[in-house]
C-alpha cells in the first residue's frame, strides 16, 4: 500500500496539471467562403495540408500559420497566437497545490496551459481582380486632301 501512496506522489510531482487535465494538443477548425480551399499548416512536426472545412491536430506550444489558397481568390496567410486559456491557466496555477516547480516547468514545456488564437480560423477569401483591360484606341485614317 505504501509504494501505491509513493507512486501516486511522484506522478504528481513529475506531471503539470495542465499537462493531465488539458493534454498538450488541441484541435484547430479552419473554414473558407468558399469552401474547397487548400489550407496549409506550418509550424507541426510534419507540413500538414487539408481543403477546408477541416481540423488539425497541433501541438499546444507549436507557432502555427495557416495559409489559405483558392485558385481565382487571393491567398490569405493566417498566423495564430498563443495564449493562456482560462481553464489552461486553472491547471497551470493547479501546480501551486500538486505539482509544484517541476509541474509548472512541465506545462510550460508543453504548451499544456496554451491555446491557439483564432481558434477556428474562419477566413473569407476575396476574388482576384482582373487586370484592366487595355484602352482601345481606334485609328483614324488620314484624311487625303482632295483636290
Amino acid at each position: 500500500m505504501r509504494s501505491w501512496g509513493g507512486a501516486a506522489l511522484a506522478a504528481l510531482l513529475l506531471s503539470g496539471c495542465a499537462s493531465v487535465t488539458r493534454g498538450t494538443t488541441e484541435n484547430i477548425s479552419i473554414a473558407s467562403t468558399p469552401s474547397g480551399a487548400k489550407a496549409d499548416v506550418s509550424g507541426t512536426e510534419a507540413p500538414f495540408s487539408c481543403v477546408t472545412p477541416c481540423v488539425v491536430e497541433v501541438n499546444r506550444n507549436a507557432d502555427i500559420t495557416v495559409s489559405l489558397s483558392k485558385e481565382g481568390y487571393e491567398p490569405q496567410i493566417i498566423p495564430l497566437t498563443r495564449e493562456v486559456s482560462g481553464s489552461g491557466g486553472a491547471g497551470f496555477a493547479g501546480n501551486l497545490l500538486l505539482g509544484g516547480v517541476v509541474g509548472m516547468g512541465v506545462d510550460a514545456a508543453t504548451g499544456a496551459a496554451m491555446d491557439h488564437k483564432p481558434n477556428p480560423v474562419v477566413v473569407t477569401l476575396q476574388p482576384v481582380t482582373p487586370p484592366p483591360a487595355p484602352a482601345v484606341r481606334h485609328h483614324r485614317k488620314p484624311r487625303v486632301p482632295v483636290s
